[in-house]
């Protein structure tokens, strides 16, 4: 009875997880489509988390401050790719950022390990970043939705998410080749990420927070701020403790599908067979690829 209560806390962490980090990819398209600047959205982000990790912040050693591997760390994972999603989802639409963000991660942590450590993706996954291939197919499609062409609007979107994509892949691989722990890199990131960009963005970058309801800005700051970048962590740490990287990685690959599928009545984005079939593609390429144990998937994170 006890071991069936803890597993059924483990399901609600990786089914809390997958929520949090659906949501992430619609509130930042939903960011995107007002009159915030993506500067203005990561200031907030960065800013609330800050603000309430500040105080869990005394144990940390003043050695960590003077590791060039943390900070390398928070300008990768915090402010580059901060900067990148926040400007892709100002034009792309949360489908494709589904697929390119937690769909594609699988295929780019893999050539990012290769790159890094020449470390080979095992055969039991090829399958699934095969099935990934497949499902990035839709979003490079020139007719995305029936009767509609690509934009330079939306092409730019796109790769701009997709180079933030490749920026968490690296983050992600580094951060597990150093061997820092996740609650050290949460609030390291956050801290030192805020330190860097938050004076940059007071004194040079524009800003529009004035352009929007107060609503809005707390929405933002609050999710942001806590959802993706404290709870999503903790509740993903729980459930791997409970039922291990193979199945919470499986859950995991819910994502993609999810938050494309939410964006419809959500966001009011549209929804084709092509777009549709990739996002089914794209999460069932990312569930065979977190099958198989591996030193990849026990560290991988879902990029927000």
């Amino acid at each position: 009875m006890e071991q069936e209560r803890e597993h059924l806390v483990g399901y609600l962490a990786a089914l809390g997880t997958v929520a949090i980090w659906s949501g992430f990819i619609l509130i930042s398209r939903w960011g995107g489509r007002t009159g915030l600047t993506p500067y203005d959205v990561l200031a907030l982000r960065l800013g609330t988390a800050a603000l309430l990790l500040l105080p869990f912040c005394r144990d940390m050693a003043w050695s960590h401050w003077r590791d060039g591997r943390l900070w390398s760390l928070a300008l990768l994972g915090g402010v580059g790719y901060g900067v990148l999603v926040y400007a892709g989802f100002k034009t792309a639409p949360a489908a494709h950022g589904a697929i390119l963000l937690p769909g594609l991660q699988p295929f780019l942590v893999a050539a990012a390990a290769w790159l890094i450590s020449g470390t080979r993706m095992a055969r039991e996954r090829l399958l699934g970043l095969v099935c990934i291939g497949l499902g990035v197919l839709p979003v490079a499609w020139p007719m995305v939705r029936e009767g509609s062409a690509w934009s330079a609007d939306l092409l730019w979107g796109d790769g701009l998410i997709l180079l933030a994509s490749v920026v968490w892949a690296f983050y992600s691989v580094l951060a597990r080749r150093w061997g820092f722990s996740p609650w050290l890199l949460t609030r390291f990131v956050a801290l030192a990420s805020a330190l860097v960009f938050l004076p940059t963005y007071l004194m040079f970058l524009p800003k529009a927070l004035g352009s929007v309801p107060v609503s809005v800005l707390l929405i933002q700051g609050l999710y942001q701020g806590i959802g993706p970048t404290i709870v999503a962590m903790l509740l993903f740490l729980r459930a791997v403790a409970i039922l291990g990287a193979e199945r919470t990685g499986a859950m995991i690959a819910l994502v993609p599908v999810l938050a494309g599928l939410a964006a419809v009545p959500v966001l009011g984005e549209q929804m084709s067979v092509w777009l549709l079939g990739g996002l089914v593609l794209v999460s069932a390429g990312a569930f065979m690829a977190a099958r198989p144990v591996s030193r990849m998937v026990r560290s991988q994170t879902c990029p927000t």
